[in-house]
């Protein structure tokens, strides 16, 4: 069996304020197999971006801290490190290097006042040792791989003469200059008009492909999952809800939230006056409630989920599911006899054929330890 790039347990990063301790990431564990790419999605303040920025160890400390009993077990040249301990100098050889990171706005992440050919040279003579013309010929190689027209022109220009797809691409380029295991994409298409983010999304499975690197990527946007991803994790109130393969999952969700942002997507062919909505927001992280964190906008809940938090169950081959339904599947039934609930009928996204339906999902499973 093939070992994991990546392994999360437990992660846990709390930022300790005076209004309180902000649990942002509470207890995440997932994996990411070579050559893969996994999604995390879940709407604003879910923890999607503190995760990925906790695996770079680029939480500000003061007022963040990753806390003790995190564990993130990346497997690098030297063999398995825990990239919750390593020392920040060894942590500085690993970003960038073996693990690149693309953010979600370019033109914060750019620096403004030094040519795309310098900020490319930058990491590459860092991490490579190669020399300033050696440096600068690997540059225009990127800026050609990643589809830059006119690469040896581009190098000597400024990020404000490019226009945002351009300025992406050279994220991407800075991302895989050094040939990472793996990349971590914060909505990398957040910013950019429909066309070109087809563009960008084209490009990265282009590269991964031809490169054979991982992939994490994080966003809102459940058709760029669709369309990219091999397996999902969504996250709520800072915690693993819901993961499997993209497949399984969209066709046939198990967790109440994920069919809520399944079913809040519009769908082409649809005549409808109002789109479905969750309702509520996520809960303050510095006061999440004791029981389930979905709770107070589930359809299903009932008292117990409001008293006790849910443990992780085992629901089917690769697939985990935090809800107490999983263990109490009568209670569904019962909301949904009732006229309550999201129904019946089965999710799909993107217009895809429906593989299943809730008569057909994995039979209640053992909690995880």
């Amino acid at each position: 069996m093939t070992e994991p790039i990546l392994q999360v347990e437990n992660l846990r990063t709390y930022f300790h304020t005076e209004g309180g301790v902000a649990r942002a990431v509470d207890g995440v564990s997932f994996h990411v197999n070579p050559g893969e790419t996994l999604g995390i999605v879940g709407e604003s303040g879910s923890g999607k971006s503190v995760t990925s920025l906790s695996v770079m160890r680029l939480i500000a400390q003061p007022p963040g801290r990753i806390e003790a009993g995190s564990r993130m077990l990346f497997r690098s040249d030297r063999g398995v490190e825990d990239l919750a301990t390593v020392s920040e100098d060894r942590m500085r050889q690993i970003r960038g290097n073996d693990i690149a990171m693309i953010f979600q706005e370019p033109m914060t992440s750019l620096n403004p006042v030094f040519t795309v050919g310098d900020q490319i040279m930058e990491s590459i003579r860092l991490h490579q040792g190669m020399n300033k013309r050696d440096a600068r010929d690997k540059a225009i190689d990127m800026l050609k791989l990643v589809g830059i027209p006119i690469p040896e022109q581009r190098v000597d220009e400024y990020p404000h003469q490019l226009s945002g797809g351009m300025r992406q691409r050279v994220m991407i380029a800075m991302a895989l200059a050094c040939d990472p295991r793996l990349l971590i994409a914060d909505e990398p298409t957040t910013a950019l008009d429909v066309t070109i983010q087809a563009q960008i999304l084209e490009l990265m499975n282009r590269l991964q492909e031809e490169l054979g690197m991982s992939i994490i990527m994080i966003t809102h946007d459940l058709g760029v999952v669709a369309e990219t991803c091999d397996r999902v994790i969504v996250m709520y109130g800072g915690q693993v809800f819901e993961e499997g393969p993209v497949e399984d999952v969209f066709h046939d969700p198990q967790n109440p939230y994920t069919e809520g942002l399944l079913r809040s997507m519009p769908r082409m062919g649809e005549k409808i006056e109002r789109l479905a909505v969750i309702p509520g927001t996520v809960p303050a992280p510095t006061a999440w409630p004791v029981g389930c964190r979905f709770a107070a906008r589930c359809p299903y809940s009932w008292p117990k989920t409001e008293l006790e938090d849910p443990p992780v169950f085992e629901i089917g081959p690769n697939r985990r599911n935090k809800c107490w339904l999983v263990k109490y599947p009568e209670k569904r039934e019962e909301v949904i006899r009732a006229g309550g609930g999201y129904g019946t009928n089965p999710v799909a996204v993107a217009g895809t054929p429906v593989a299943g339906s809730p008569d057909d999902a994995a039979p209640a499973g053992e909690a995880l330890e």
